[in-house]
This record gives C-alpha cells, sequence and structure tokens, in this order.
C-alpha cells in the first residue's frame, strides 16, 4: 500500500479509534448557544485551529521524530512530551479524553502494526496521549512528520464539523463546502506544527482556549450527552 493511501486510511474517521464518539467540545459549545449556524461553526473551528490543532498537531509530529531520529532516548523524550502535553491541558476532563482516545488509538495501531516501536510510549496512568500515540502510528505507517501533523490538524476540524451535523441539523453539503474552505488554514497550521516539532518539548505551542476548558468540565457533568466530549 502506497503512503498515500496510508495517509488517507489513517485520517479516515472510520479508522477504529473511536474519533467518531467525540466532538471536539462542540457539543457544549451548542448548549451554550456560542456555535447556531455555519458562521459561527467556521469561527468555531478556526479557534480549534489555532489552538487544539496546532498544539496536538506539534505534538503528534514531535512524536514521530522521536522515534524516527534514532534516538537512544526517544523513551525519556516521549515521557517529556507526554508530562509537556499534560501541563498544556488544563482541563482534567479533557487530560482524560486524551488518554482514552490514546489507548483506542493505541489498541488499532498494535493490531495494525505489531512491530512498531509503540512500547516506548511512557508507562502514564490512563495511558499516552493521543497526539503522542499518533505520532508513533505515523512513523509506523511510513508517514512523514509533515504527514503525521496534517492528519492531527485535520482530525481537529473534521470530528467537531461531522457532529454539528447531527447537533444542529446543518447541510452536509454546506459543511463539507466550509471544510473545504479552510484547508489552506489546516494546511498552514500543519506546516507550523512540523516545523516547531524540531525544538524542545518545553518550548512546543502552548495556545489555550480557556473558555473550551470551562465548556468540557461543565460537559463532563451531564447526565445525558449525545458525545464523550
Amino acid at each position: 500500500m502506497t503512503t498515500s493511501s496510508l495517509l488517507l486510511l489513517v485520517a479516515d474517521g472510520r479508522f477504529p479509534a473511536g474519533a467518531h464518539a467525540h466532538s471536539g467540545g462542540l457539543e457544549a459549545a451548542v448548549a451554550a448557544g456560542r456555535v447556531t449556524d455555519l458562521a459561527t461553526l467556521e469561527a468555531f473551528l478556526a479557534g480549534r485551529l489555532a489552538t487544539a490543532g496546532l498544539v496536538g498537531a506539534a505534538f503528534a509530529a514531535a512524536a514521530h521524530r522521536a522515534v524516527t531520529s534514532g534516538s537512544a532516548v526517544r523513551g525519556s523524550t516521549l515521557a517529556l512530551l507526554d508530562a509537556e502535553l499534560d501541563a498544556r491541558t488544563a482541563a482534567p476532563a479533557l487530560r482524560t479524553v486524551s488518554r482514552r482516545q490514546g489507548r483506542a488509538l493505541l489498541r488499532a495501531g498494535r493490531a495494525i502494526w505489531p512491530e512498531a516501536s509503540f512500547d516506548d510510549l511512557p508507562a502514564t496512568p490512563g495511558g499516552a496521549h493521543q497526539p503522542l500515540v499518533l505520532g508513533l502510528l505515523g512513523a509506523a505507517a511510513g508517514l512523514s512528520r509533515a504527514e503525521t501533523a496534517t492528519v492531527a490538524v485535520h482530525g481537529t476540524v473534521t470530528g467537531a464539523a461531522s457532529a454539528a451535523v447531527r447537533l444542529l441539523g446543518l447541510d452536509p453539503y454546506r459543511v463539507q463546502a466550509l471544510l473545504v474552505g479552510l484547508a489552506g488554514r489546516c494546511d498552514g497550521t500543519a506546516a507550523a506544527a512540523a516545523r516547531a516539532a524540531d525544538d524542545p518539548p518545553e518550548r512546543l505551542p502552548a495556545a489555550a482556549a480557556p473558555l473550551a476548558d470551562i465548556h468540557a468540565e461543565a460537559h463532563a457533568t451531564w447526565e445525558v450527552r449525545l458525545f464523550a466530549s
């Protein structure tokens, strides 16, 4: 299978890692009245790209670099990356979600690429953060650092966009047109994340979204919800 085909398969929302069960914070934003139509959805997605998208993609690219650079200390580097990403994830609910998604992605990665170096991931309670697992999965699939960052960015916007169709009853064709309009911004975010991966873990992007953190904590208390996050 070619690298381009693998890129498409890993980025596909049907990849068995549970991404379809998460709205990327959109469910809480809809309930709060902050996302109501295509225009506000576009603003929400742009905000995710500039914050969670950039940070997650940079850490995925850095994890990819750690396992493909031939370094003898890649295990300790991954542990440091995990700790740095934990520090950048202010909301306990979002830390839990990231590690839960990491476990699901790791299960898929081990089944598909059993020879890959997933054992280098830190033995953190709850499992490693999802971007780190994605970095190793991208390396196992033969994707480049930039392609791995692209997969991370892609997931940041497509999951929430898909959730918007279900939560708001938006026209799926117009939502897809919105995503096409954001493609250039997605590429730019992925490129910036791939470049940032050359920096030490403590200097990786730390863009924050305090309102998203607040929404995540509120969402975690709901007794009835359509999405896990």
